[in-house]
């Protein structure tokens, strides 16, 4: 792997209340099956500044890579969780993917629950930038 290499962006968004905050990293490139790749971390807040208690159900992701198909990942909760966050409480947690170039992009969802009135809406995830650092001067 070559020397790590952080980078951060950040991107923003509310929905109903809850704000969802992006950074991401550019950890380097690995080869995996003799392909070489680009290593992104993203990590993500979730505060609920609403009224209501809240559980993130599942997720939605678009990954666009510039050498690739879009990939869709969809699943139950993220990082193997379904938290629920109270009124002012907020969660974090990171994750990342590899790219094949080293410029793309994600977007998504959650779908969110309301825990005493059981109706589900989506929260939408900002799109953000997967870039190296070379790409970006």
């Amino acid at each position: 792997m070559n020397k790590k290499t952080i980078f951060t962006i950040m991107a923003e968004q509310i929905t109903k209340g809850i704000k969802i905050s992006v950074k991401t990293n550019f950890n380097g490139s690995s080869y995996r099956n003799n392909k070489l790749y680009y290593i992104f971390a993203y990590h993500i807040t979730i505060e609920n500044n609403s009224l209501q208690t809240f559980q993130l159900k599942d997720r939605y992701w678009k990954i666009y890579d510039s050498l690739n198909d879009i990939e869709i990942v969809t699943g139950e909760g993220v990082v193997g969780q379904t938290p629920i966050l109270e009124p002012n409480e907020t969660y974090s947690y990171s994750s990342g993917c590899f790219l094949q170039s080293t410029l793309g992009a994600m977007k998504g969802f959650y779908t969110m629950i309301d825990i005493h009135s059981f109706d589900e809406f989506k929260v939408f995830i900002p799109t953000f930038q997967l870039t190296t650092p070379i790409i970006s001067n």
